[in-house]
């Protein structure tokens, strides 16, 4: 399954400069644009454009340094002693986890002065990226010759999962099989796995998200955006020898940095047809949907201080998507934009039916991906609907169901994520000791089921399997009301009871999710059989032209793996006037009071209290021209000497067409200033030996 179906349709698109510049040879990236992987470096533009190549050192060392935050985000260790930094929203997910009814930990911030205040995470993995390997002929070579579509993709998929299985049995590396330039290529990553992580600091989650939603993907900022936690490993700190020094001074205006982290997903190299539907029924069905959640989750919110509580990382998730959606949205109703992707793509077509081999080889690719996509969108709301949704326990009652009867086939058989070099991680997930909200859970739930209800409408046979009738708050009521899959244990002895004991579960939820199962099934078939076992040797065509018309000299699409962005602080035209290239302590609190403090500009307490402390010149945020996207926040903004700057965190309103195409006058990527960290944590937060730690002291 493409990781643009996972990630929600993010489809997106690069605007392929095939001219009779590209003819020539010529690179058609332009300026700073690229999310590049770390075996294929841009080199040849940053001597050209910076009089500066990093080495094969320099990259082996910022790789190891940089970490991906498996539930979403980057980071990188910042001393050799195993502390690790990212952004306040990428450890929100811990940091309600860590919290209960009378510590809130998001709202008022935590601080472990020893070690032995330092909390566990409850379900927390980091990656680090050991090392990468081509293995596009063994992937590609899995077909055989005159085998039909779908056996194909099933061959595909068998190599895949044997490759991942030997790797991981050989190494014990986590190892995942990663698709790039729409199959043109697979590289094998294998990943050092860290589950000990402990956290140290964060912030009031007020001051690492001033202004709120409002200000979201915009600039100038004044926003604290980061978190700290430290590795651990067989009870002690790991011992991080590749760790980023950090530069408080930070970066001046012009400097060139680099950003090293795993954005999500694009789909610059998305075909017409994909990205028309994008523009024509998954964001707007996307849009929907987050809004109707959002509506559940504030409705719920709005029921009292806890369960506000309890409800406030689902919320801020939610309003984040949404505006970027919208701002997606927006930028693929720009007529001009798609105008611009249907001459590029002809040219691109001309250009491979001007050499007939080429024509052979590759000339149905297209058409092949279109008529794909017209079933694609046939299929749009089922694939979407008939499942579980919006509740996290409910999603794992289906993967309970499904694990059990998964991993009594071959390896190479099984549905994704349930692979043998993915098991370890998914049970980690599973058995997950945070606690679950039963409340909260059913509200959700009802929600889903009722969008479910609304969107397929009463004679679906899912609608009718599932719901029997019966209202859906009423079916979640009976199936959250009494489920013990609340608890972790229980969650863990019904998984080690095998298949036996999923099928004779008496758990509410556990019958749902049984009920739910085979249609989920069918859907994901479906999905395969009609729109995935056409669209994967199509990409991979495609991808092979590519290559053979313009080599490396261009990226892959982002698919929450290591890339390295380059780029430099600058700020630029903004509403008739210009964006400078940093913030600083003043900025932030004329904000505040320009808005009498009032939410979302009001300031925690120590920063009024403490105001005199503070040298309001340090800079805050700044802004540069590293091309990044979602998956990007919490990456380390890099200098030459690869030393820390700042950590990016957001980007601008101007930066949500990125997951289709990156202008480089105006799209920039927002970061908090490393100086600003050190000011805040020896002045505010009374954080000295911590601020030593990261300087270096």
């Amino acid at each position: 399954m493409s990781i643009h179906r996972l990630f929600g349709g993010f489809y997106a698109f690069l605007l392929l400069a095939v001219t009779g510049m590209t003819l020539l040879g010529v690179s058609w990236c332009r300026a700073e644009e690229g999310m590049w992987t770390f075996d294929s470096p841009p080199l040849k533009q940053l001597q050209e454009r910076y009089g500066f190549a990093p080495t094969q050192a320099w990259l082996d060392h910022v790789r190891l340094a940089s970490v991906r935050f498996n539930d979403g985000g980057s980071g990188s260790f910042v001393s050799p002693h195993g502390l690790v930094v990212t952004n306040h929203h990428v450890a929100l997910t811990q940091l309600q986890k860590v919290s209960s009814a009378t510590r809130d930990y998001v709202k008022n911030g935590f601080y472990a002065r020893t070690a032995s205040e330092e909390l566990k995470c409850p379900d927390l993995e980091l990656n680090v990226l050991v090392s990468m390997e081509d293995v596009t002929k063994r992937v590609q070579g899995a077909v055989a010759s005159g085998m039909g579509e779908s056996d194909a993709l099933k061959a595909r998929k068998a190599e895949i999962a044997k490759i991942e299985k030997e790797s991981t049995d050989k190494t014990g590396l986590r190892s995942d099989v990663i698709t790039l330039y729409q199959g043109g290529e697979y590289w094998l990553y294998r990943y050092k796995k860290y589950t000990d992580i402990r956290l140290v600091f964060a912030p009031e989650q007020q001051i690492a998200f001033f202004g709120g939603d409002p200000d979201n993907f915009t600039y100038p900022r004044y926003d604290i955006d980061f978190a700290l936690f430290r590795v651990y490993e067989n009870g002690r700190p790991v011992d991080s020898k590749d760790y980023l020094k950090w530069n408080a001074p930070g970066a001046a205006d012009g400097e060139l940095v680099f950003v090293s982290g795993n954005p999500g997903s694009t789909s610059r190299l998305d075909t017409l047809a994909q990205i028309e539907t994008q523009r024509d029924n998954t964001l707007s069905l996307t849009i929907k949907t987050l809004e109707r959640r959002l509506q559940v989750a504030k409705d719920y919110a709005a029921l009292g201080p806890e369960q506000a509580r309890q409800a406030t990382r689902q919320i801020f998730g939610i309003e984040n998507s949404l505006k970027a959606y919208r701002g997606m949205y927006q930028g693929l109703r720009d007529a001009s934009l798609i105008s611009k992707k249907q001459k590029e793509e002809e040219a691109f077509r001309t250009l491979v039916a001007s050499k007939p081999d080429r024509l052979k080889a590759y000339g149905n690719a297209w058409d092949s991906i279109a008529a794909a996509e017209t079933k694609y969108r046939e299929i749009l709301k089922p694939f979407r609907f008939r499942s579980l949704g919006w509740s996290s326990l409910s999603l794992m009652a289906l993967d309970i169901v499904q694990y059990v009867a998964e991993v009594r086939k071959p390896d190479g058989e099984r549905l994704a994520g349930f692979h043998d070099s993915q098991l370890e991680s998914l049970r980690f997930r599973l058995f997950s000791p945070a606690p679950v909200y039963r409340e909260f859970e059913q509200a959700m739930l009802t929600g889903f089921l009722r969008l479910s209800l609304d969107e397929l409408g009463p004679d679906d046979p899912f609608i009718q399997g599932v719901l029997g009738g019966h209202p859906p708050g009423e079916v979640a009521k009976e199936a959250m009301g009494a489920t013990t899959l609340v608890d972790a244990s229980f969650r863990k002895a019904l998984v080690e009871g095998g298949e036996s004991a999923v099928q004779t579960s008496t758990d509410p939820l556990i019958i749902l999710a049984r009920k739910v199962d085979p249609w989920r099934r069918q859907m994901i078939k479906t999905y395969e059989d009609q729109v995935e076992s056409a669209e994967t040797p199509a990409g991979e065509k495609i991808g092979e032209a590519r290559f053979a018309a313009y080599g490396k000299s261009q990226y892959p699409d982002a698919t929450f793996t290591l890339r390295l962005s380059f780029g430099a602080v600058r700020g630029y035209p903004m509403n008739g006037t210009q964006a400078p290239p940093k913030t600083t302590f003043y900025g932030l609190y004329d904000r505040a009071y320009s808005f009498d403090l009032k939410p979302p500009y009001n300031l925690p307490e120590r920063y009024l209290e403490r105001k005199t402390k503070l040298d309001l010149a340090v800079p805050l945020n700044f802004v540069n021209t590293c091309d990044i996207i979602g998956g990007n926040s919490g990456s380390p903004v890099i200098n030459k000497q690869g030393e820390l700057v700042g950590l990016i965190f957001d980007g601008n309103i101007e930066s949500l067409v990125g997951d289709y195409v990156y202008n480089g006058e105006s799209n920039r990527a927002v970061a908090v200033h490393s100086g600003a960290i050190i000011e805040v944590l020896r002045k505010l937060y009374d954080a000295g030996a911590l601020a030593d730690e990261l300087v270096g002291n």
